[in-house]
């Protein structure tokens, strides 16, 4: 279902704007996909899904940013998720890109588009003077995609998820760094 949400970026093929309830079988399709969801090690609960979308909405209104439905110019569809959020590594608070993607439009460049225009977003109309990525390092694909824009790895930290101690990479890009396609 298509909402009326005004759009934050347009991109050459698609548009990203704010999540809201009426997206959630669209954004469902793709969190409760195991293999899409492989860095978690589990694919979302129909309540999870409700709490991260609701999250995100509350993101908007708290922080004026979260993660944005992507949509396709032609058809409407919503193919993934891609955001900007606010994080804390090792007690140090970041403004963090993410990204997740129905596995059908993997390997196409949307979620390199999506990340660019994002970044571009992040310092030019919110003022951040930098972007950090939390990758795990067995996700080669994001550590391609944040190695594309440019990020370097800063360090390793542990992550606690669902009872778990689970390794990442911070990556960091700094304003003045250009992003080379």
């Amino acid at each position: 279902m298509m909402s009326r949400e005004k759009n934050i970026i347009e991109t050459n093929r698609t548009f990203l704007r704010k999540i809201n309830e009426t997206d959630f079988m669209e954004i469902k399709d793709i969190l409760q996909d195991i293999d899409v969801m492989y860095a978690w090690e589990c694919a979302f609960s129909t309540d999870e899904v409700k709490f991260w979308i609701d999250e995100n909405i509350r993101r908007y209104e708290n922080d004026g940013y979260g993660y944005y439905a992507v949509v396709l110019k032609n058809s409407k569809s919503i193919i993934g998720v891609c955001g900007l959020i606010s994080e804390c590594v090792n007690g140090e608070k970041h403004v963090g890109i993410g990204y997740i993607f129905n596995k059908n439009y993997w390997k196409m460049g949307y979620a390199f588009e999506s990340a660019v225009s994002l970044v571009d977003y992040g310092f030019k109309k919110l003022g951040l003077k930098q972007i950090t990525a939390q990758i795990r390092p067995e996700n080669e694909r994001s550590i391609k995609l944040a190695k594309k824009l440019k990020m370097c790895e800063r360090t390793r930290f542990i992550k606690f998820y669902k009872g778990k101690e689970i390794i990442h990479i911070l990556y960091v890009l700094n304003k003045n760094e250009k992003i080379v396609d």
